[in-house]
């Protein structure tokens, strides 16, 4: 990723879009201050599967990926952990009347 003074690339526009249409993203810098990214346009066609989803979603906006991998963590779930038979217990005892019937 390179990145280009406003200056500079008010000079050079003309180089730095052939840059970007060629696949490189360009970050645009104010006084050594990041303030504008440029990158290739994508066209608004179909993912063609989740991590080109995601990626489309996180360009604009609408998610924030995760910043740390998952090293291998699943999620499993198994109910609550309780032992067999708790759930239907609790229940009943919820369903009975007051009296004990």
């Amino acid at each position: 990723m390179k990145a280009v003074g406003v200056k500079q690339l008010k000079a050079r526009l003309s180089e730095y879009v052939r840059l970007v249409r060629a696949g490189e993203t360009l970050l645009v810098t104010d006084r050594d201050e990041v303030v504008a990214e440029m990158r290739p346009a994508r066209r608004a066609a179909a993912a063609a599967g989740p991590e080109e989803a995601l990626e489309m979603l996180e360009e604009k906006g609408e998610v924030q990926r995760c910043a740390r991998p998952k090293a291998g963590w699943r999620w499993n779930p198994k109910g609550l952990a309780l032992p067999a038979g708790t759930a239907r217990r609790l229940l009943d005892e919820l369903r009975s009347e007051p009296d004990g019937r």
